[in-house]
């Protein structure tokens, strides 16, 4: 009968809501052997709950116990070995004897000493990689609630913008900070003209292992929101986005015009003068003269482009190279 409540007191004490590095590997019988003969030596009185007590200061609220025990992944099973070896020969040597508490304060000193030294030497983890991504092998094992601990950061990395002007050629790589599985899938999405992270705005560009998209001419219609996420057994790890604004390139002309322009002038609204050049006053009308040709030029240029692109011959041309090329970006094996 006195066993039987024993158990039961045993079970209580120890399965509580807070949970601990010595309730995650030591099973509740062998708790039982190593308090049955704990004697408070004040009162010469056996005590179970005291030594319960004490195990829980020795081990679940010791903080240096808690700290050795943050290892690596699939490292717990030797946690429990090294916790194990430390209190099974206690629980023989104690079981149904009778020892003052002192002699277990000692004893149970020495055993989490012992168990944070050895467990110290285990392997850590890599560290966790900010800002986003579910990363397993950054995964801490916490004896709190005898579970490993993600790095709980969101699937969804930030926006990433990339300038580019038309014409121009384009990478964007799917490349993390932490280690992949070895076998994920790749998948390319696309929003187009739109900055966004909605995941329902998006639509399929390719999927398979490349980890590389390629835009080898930038054109305004390729304007968007690319996302690349990269998936393993069919489970999210990480998605990444990549905006891409394209400018024109008779806008680009126009500004890089416009900033020699005010490179050429004084503070005061004057021209620099060059070495051996003439007064300001013939400066200026010859300076404005360039300058409305060139207006004049990229005006002609751009009335051309536009009535080249008005005709049905070049707009089936670029239809069908649409439908050939899709968004006109293409993929590139990229590292695994």
């Amino acid at each position: 009968m006195c066993m039987q409540v024993l158990w039961i007191m045993c079970v209580s004490l120890l399965f509580c809501p807070s949970l601990g590095c010595y309730q995650c590997f030591v099973d509740v019988e062998e708790s039982s052997r190593l308090c049955w003969g704990h004697v408070m030596s004040d009162i010469e009185v056996r005590n179970v709950d005291r030594c319960f007590f004490m195990l829980d200061r020795k081990f679940n609220n010791n903080i240096k116990v808690i700290e050795a025990a943050k290892v690596g992944k699939g490292y717990d099973q030797q946690l429990s070995k090294i916790l194990n070896a430390e209190i099974l020969p206690l629980a023989k040597e104690f079981d149904m004897k009778k020892n003052y508490d002192y002699v277990y304060e000692k004893r149970l000193q020495t055993a989490a000493d012992n168990f944070i030294a050895a467990a110290s030497k285990l392997p850590r983890v890599s560290g966790c990689f900010p800002p986003c991504g579910f990363q397993s092998a950054g995964a801490v094992y916490n004896c709190m609630t005898c579970h490993y601990d993600s790095c709980e950061f969101p699937l969804d990395c930030p926006i990433e913008e990339i300038q580019l002007i038309e014409n121009s050629r384009s990478r964007m790589w799917c490349k993390v900070p932490f280690d992949l599985p070895a076998d994920i899938e790749v998948i390319w999405r696309v929003a187009k003209q739109m900055k966004t992270q909605q995941i329902d705005q998006f639509a399929d560009v390719t999927s398979g292992v490349d980890r590389l998209l390629s835009i080898p001419s930038a054109r305004l219609q390729h304007q968007g929101t690319y996302q690349c996420e990269i998936l393993s057994g069919g489970r999210s790890i990480v998605r990444l986005y990549y905006y891409i604004a394209v400018t024109p390139q008779a806008v680009t002309g126009h500004i890089a015009l416009q900033e020699i322009f005010e490179q050429s002038l004084l503070p005061g609204g004057q021209l620099v003068p060059g070495p051996g050049s003439s007064p300001p006053s013939l400066q200026l009308p010859m300076l404005l003269t360039a300058c409305l040709t060139t207006s004049l030029l990229l005006l002609f240029l751009s009335l051309g482009a536009l009535y080249l692109s008005s005709t049905p011959e070049q707009t089936s041309s670029l239809e069908e190279t649409d439908r050939d090329e899709d968004l006109g970006v293409a993929t590139e094996h990229g590292e695994q």
